[in-house]
């Protein structure tokens, strides 16, 4: 290694920013080519899947998702619903009032989690109520432009365990021509990005510990 580098910095300086300019170059284009990959992956219309699991989980932070979440348990596709990421102080009654929904068809069915505040949070938090209930499938209830992130944290989180995708698409997001819409470009290129981070984090292998 040490060789390698004392002949690239031997190399004349024109050589060697042609060589940095080409690397970054290539790095700029699979950055790009992944991003055109995330974007069209992206779900544009809801899951027809109506198959049953143990679970559902909603994950808080976009608008539609708990109201999609209830209609799911109330239509009997799971036994318990988790919503991930609830603020402290908000009780069952309080989401249930807001989503304008019948506390007596569904509350005694309804789980919160308040420790998480991120998507490995999410995770992590879905992991342990899951170990708790003995439950071996879930169906994950986020924004369709999350969900890619979601899966993979809680794949990480969960092998083993059956989770089916049930995307929300928010009325805000304009999938077709995404890069024309200065909002759903910046909200898609950020999610890009978080899942990148996700990603490595996840593929490489931990740091040693430092005495």
């Amino acid at each position: 290694m040490a060789m390698s580098a004392r002949r690239f910095f031997q190399r004349p300086r024109r050589w060697r920013a042609t060589v940095v300019l080409s690397a970054l170059a290539a790095i700029a284009a699979a950055w790009l080519f992944g991003l055109a990959a995330f974007a069209d992956n992206i779900p544009r219309v809801p899951p027809p899947d109506g198959r049953r699991t143990e679970a559902i989980v909603v994950l808080t932070g976009g608008s539609g998702r708990m109201n999609v979440g209830l209609e799911l348990l109330a239509a009997k596709q799971a036994r318990k619903l988790l919503v991930s990421g609830v603020y402290r102080g908000v009780d069952v009654a309080e989401l249930l009032r807001v989503s304008k929904q019948s506390p007596a068809d569904v509350e005694c069915c309804i789980a919160l989690g308040y420790t998480a505040d991120s998507t490995r949070g999410n995770a992590a938090e879905t992991a342990a109520w899951m170990r708790e209930n003995g439950f071996r499938s879930l169906r994950l209830v986020t924004a369709n432009y999350h969900m890619q992130r979601s899966l993979l944290e809680f794949q990480a989180a969960m092998p083993g365990l059956e989770i089916v995708p049930h995307p929300v698409i928010p009325d805000h997001v304009k999938l077709d021509h995404w890069w024309q819409w200065p909002g759903t470009a910046s909200l898609i290129v950020t999610e890009y990005c978080k899942f990148l981070l996700a990603w490595l984090t996840i593929a490489l292998p931990p740091m040693p510990a430092t005495s």
